[in-house]
């Protein structure tokens, strides 16, 4: 996936991966089975398996499924939408851009569709472009939470924390303790070298009863850039499959080992990592 970063200059690649991580998390999952007005992580029309507990190859062949009955309704956006996540997941973020462009184009109005348009902007590295689309599909007499919060990640991937920050302030106003809120709040403080207040925010996003696999690995990775890698590795196993675990154990050891990154972003943190 190609990125666009306005970070500081001299930021390291590690932190700029963070950042397409922290995007990465707020941007997944926008199918769900459930009512058109919600835009969260979930099962796939025609599936009751969440999408982040498939295999590869479940993700291919359900993607390749979503293909064909995109192919057949393209205006549909239920469909638009799920073929457009699982795109994404795919690693495949121009062609989920396209699929978006399309389905917006034929629900012009739609605040599901418009969403996540927008979020496929920013996962393709259109982020002014996402902000404005994810802007007109909010509406002050009825802010969605979700909009606020994918705000708040494309602000942190243009470097700008205190605006995301106060994008997923408003998210927490309506939606409190959403797992994937915090757990976004938390990543863009490890963005700005600050891991305490980022482990924070990450344990209790962690805590609560709706947080998924991906915000625990979201705490592995802080728990891990402080030093504290055996803790780390138990957090990352945790209510995974061993083939999974082991997938994410060794990118959570990729993640570290790049340029010393824990002990980079510890200075930052005043050195006591």
């Amino acid at each position: 996936m190609t990125v666009r970063h306005t970070s500081p200059k001299g930021q390291s690649q590690f932190a700029l991966a963070l950042t397409a991580a922290l995007l990465a998390l707020s941007l997944a999952g926008c199918a769900t089975t459930a009512s058109p007005d919600r835009m969260s992580t979930g099962s796939i029309p025609t599936s009751t398996k969440p999408v982040d507990q498939m295999t590869p190859g479940e993700v291919a062949a359900t993607t390749e499924s979503m293909g064909r009955a995109y192919a057949k309704t393209p205006q549909n956006p239920q469909i638009g939408i799920a073929y457009a996540n699982l795109l994404q997941i795919s690693g495949r973020a121009p062609q989920a851009l396209a699929v978006m462009q399309q389905v917006a184009i034929a629900n012009p109005t739609n605040r599901q569709v418009l969403g996540a348009y927008g979020k496929a902007q920013a996962a393709a590295g259109q982020l002014e472009q996402a902000l404005a689309t994810l802007t007109r599909a909010q509406t002050p007499d009825r802010p969605d939470w979700r909009l606020y919060s994918a705000q708040g990640a494309v602000f942190d991937q243009l470097g700008r924390a205190q605006d995301a920050r106060t994008s997923y302030q408003q998210a927490l106003q309506i939606q409190p303790n959403e797992p994937s809120v915090l757990s976004n709040m938390g990543m863009s403080y490890v963005l700005s070298g600050d891991l305490k207040t980022a482990e924070s925010y990450l344990r209790s996003a962690a805590q609560q009863p709706a947080a998924d696999s991906r915000v625990r690995q979201n705490l592995a990775l802080v728990v891990g850039l402080q030093g504290r890698f055996d803790e780390a590795d138990k957090i990352a196993r945790q209510e995974l499959s061993p083939q999974q675990a082991e997938a994410n154990v060794a990118y959570l050891r990729t993640m570290l080992s790049q340029q010393n990154s824990w002990k980079q972003l510890a200075a930052k943190d005043g050195g006591k990592a």
